[in-house]
């Protein structure tokens, strides 16, 4: 039981750091490559780092020889919604905002769990809560006054509002599905494996979608300072994070995970803070507090 509680503990740490690391790139690394296109900004942050891992982690790919059919399709399923749509939605609901509601849309986010817990259930067979429906309902309503407050959303000028809280949902629907896939990726190989072909997947499939749309001509506007938020994101906040969160994720259930990645929302609010001065409402604070509330409710 000690041994368990340590391992607990270890997960426990570990997905919390990923997550702080997460609110700091959302608030204030990725923003800043606003003017590139969303698809082609993916891809990089995917690319470089899969690059920067076969240096020293080319012996992964003898792994595939252990592979099964089953394997690949989660690998892609990961890839495809915690890689590419999910962080395509996030990234550009945060260029969307143009620095004013950052952590609005990280919050938003946050209604991962609901959709993390309701397939971990159906997938990995875990056990849902018996108020689930009932918390669940809490966030999503929270989840509207913390983003219009008590006025009703007008299209004309709350349009990128709109669109950017939608995009966030979506992001947050991706994730909590690639949550669940990556815990069942995580019983079979180690965090290293998972980190290693999540991102070569990943990189796989943004390849096909900048190639499709003609966006590898972006890398002709891509500036120095691009090049080091790439490297940098790349290295920290994306692969490096990932690898925290999965040596993390292999020790702790996917509904358990939910709760130490609360620490993303609230780092975004304090780093948005700190960083851009910007404030939430009382009425936008009341609703977080609700929203994350309802969220740990969910996993009681």
């Amino acid at each position: 039981m000690e041994e368990k509680n340590k391992e607990l503990i270890k997960g426990t740490v570990a997905i919390g750091f990923s997550a702080i690391l997460w609110g700091f790139d959302g608030v204030v690394l990725t923003p800043r490559l606003n003017g590139l296109d969303v698809g082609y900004v993916v891809f990089m942050l995917h690319f470089i780092p899969f690059a920067l891992m076969n240096i020293f982690m080319y012996r992964e790919y003898r792994q595939l020889k252990n592979f099964l059919r089953q394997d690949y399709i989660t690998f892609t399923l990961i890839a495809l919604f915690g890689g590419a749509i999910g962080t395509m939605a996030i990234v550009k609901a945060l260029f969307l905002v143009n620095f004013q509601e950052l952590s609005v849309v990280v919050l938003l986010q946050k209604l991962q769990p609901i959709f993390a817990i309701g397939l971990a259930a159906i997938l990995l067979k875990e056990k849902v809560k018996r108020n689930f429906a009932l918390w669940a309902s809490v966030a999503i309503v929270s989840s509207y006054f913390l983003t219009f407050g008590f006025s009703l959303p007008n299209v004309h000028t709350d349009g990128h509002t709109i669109y950017a809280a939608l995009l966030a949902i979506l992001a947050a629907f991706s994730f909590g599905s690639s949550t669940v896939f990556s815990k069942k990726v995580l019983m079979n190989f180690n965090f290293k494996t998972a980190t290693f072909f999540r991102y070569g997947f990943t990189a796989a499939i943004m390849l096909i979608y900048v190639v499709a749309f003609g966006k590898l001509n972006e890398i002709a506007h891509t500036n120095a300072t691009h090049w080091f938020l790439f490297v940098l994101i790349g290295i920290t906040t994306g692969s490096g994070a990932i690898f925290i969160y999965y040596y993390g994720l292999r020790r702790v259930r996917a509904m358990e995970a939910t709760i130490s990645e609360l620490l993303f929302p609230i780092s975004a609010i304090f780093f948005d803070y700190v960083v851009n001065g910007s404030i939430l409402s009382p009425v936008q604070l009341i609703s977080a507090v609700v929203m994350i509330f309802a969220i740990i409710k969910l996993n009681n």
